[in-house]
């Protein structure tokens, strides 16, 4: 059985982001994976890694949380918008606190690259931006995307990492949201 774990990055819970996140859930409701979520904007923590790698942290609570619902998932799909070319602060200080030395990628030593702790998952972005995609491929060379899928993810062991992208966001009419809360639907259904 798959187990989907959803986790939404962006602050505001009255935004399209928050929409969307709905509207993959009511379709991945329809199968018989789990399903369980993770609302950045809604824990208590410290986003601010203090110390860098060089001394930990306490993770408090609701990251501990976190991290016993990324590691039991098989598939994550992180909604969040693109802003100055990056993720909203609260979801970087998130990944900053949880995506740690020890517990989802161990450093070898005399070796470039870590041991990925977070192998067997799989992902999918959704990501909105008000910047067009041809732009953001052609002339910003995808920053966001790369730094995530790439920087982040693919580093711990998740793979393959997918990506829709939804834009322009600001300029969108009633009705192409509509289509993109189907498509969010149609991926929830489709546990994609």
């Amino acid at each position: 059985m798959k187990h989907i774990l959803l986790i939404n990055g962006h602050p505001d819970k009255e935004s399209f982001n928050h929409a969307l996140a709905s509207s993959y859930k009511k379709g991945a409701l329809e199968t018989d994976a789990i399903i369980e979520e993770i609302t950045i904007t809604d824990l208590n923590f410290n986003p601010n890694l203090k110390f860098g790698y060089r001394k930990r942290t306490e993770l408090e609570p609701d990251l501990q949380e976190s991290l016993a619902k990324i590691k039991k998932a098989n598939h994550i799909v992180w909604v969040f918008p693109i802003w100055w070319a990056g993720y909203p602060a609260v979801m970087k200080g998130f990944i900053d606190r949880t995506f740690l030395p020890g517990i989802t990628f161990q450093p070898i030593e005399g070796k470039p690259f870590p041991e990925k702790l977070l192998k067997d998952k799989t992902a999918r972005l959704i990501i909105t931006s008000d910047t067009p995609s041809w732009y953001d491929y052609l002339f910003m060379k995808r920053p966001a995307i790369n730094q995530f899928k790439k920087g982040t993810l693919e580093f711990c062991g998740i793979k393959p990492v997918k990506t829709t992208f939804l834009s322009v966001i600001k300029d969108s009419t009633p009705q192409q949201r509509n289509l993109w809360l189907q498509k969010a639907y149609t991926l929830g259904k489709n546990l994609q």
